[in-house]
């Protein structure tokens, strides 16, 4: 993956709103799966501009997390230690890193969460509970292994503009990854066995 122009036509999404007119649903989903196949952000306003407004809005929000997220996923797939999952359906399995199962989820500083940055930085394993416990309500929802990729801008809040910065993702990313050990991550028990999470910062202004 050309990880140089994917940053490219991500950014060319930040001077939009990020508004989501309703939380994420299947249904929805459905009516805006071309997002998968449409790589540059010029043929997604093409494909988009019939729509009304939230959902012209959802399906552009679709299109910058799931292409954010592929860069990202490229990017651990780059290591020898990392071994991409080829099943693309398997909703469970992103990629393994030293033969553990992950899936994987770039978010921004979640405002339910609070407490400040400061605070969740010295409480990883509370942000970590919550973000099982808020996110993913619809067809990613599951309690397994998961990397969490948490984005704080200090500065101006806009966390979510973050997810375009696919080479501070990589450099973040590659650190993590090179530095990688079992023992360092969060062990979490929901009642069906033992789990395994971590949190990836990438931040601004700190």
């Amino acid at each position: 993956m050309d990880l140089a122009r994917v940053e490219k036509e991500l950014k060319n999404r930040l001077p939009y709103p990020y508004k989501w007119g309703r939380k994420q649903s299947n249904d929805w989903d459905s009516d805006t799966n071309f997002i998968y196949k449409t790589y540059r952000f010029d043929k997604l306003l093409q494909k988009t501009e019939t729509f009304n407004q939230e959902l012209k809005d959802y399906a552009l929000n679709r299109w910058y997390n799931y292409w954010s997220a592929m860069a990202v996923e490229a990017i651990f797939a780059s290591h020898d230690n990392v071994q991409a999952n080829k099943n693309v359906y398997d909703k469970l399995v992103d990629f393994k890193i030293s033969e553990i199962p992950f899936d994987h989820k770039t978010s921004i500083f979640p405002k339910g969460f609070n407490k400040p940055y400061e605070y969740a930085i010295e409480n990883k394993k509370e942000l970590i509970t919550w973000l099982y416990d808020n996110q993913s309500q619809e067809g990613r929802k599951h309690l397994k292994n998961r990397l969490f990729i948490v984005l704080y801008d200090k500065e101006t809040q806009q966390h979510w503009k973050m997810k375009s910065e696919v080479i501070l993702l990589k450099n973040v990313v590659d650190h993590y990854v090179k530095n990688f050990s079992k023992e360092k991550l969060i062990r979490l028990d929901f009642g069906n066995g033992e789990i395994f999470s971590d949190i990836i910062w990438l931040t601004s202004g700190v």
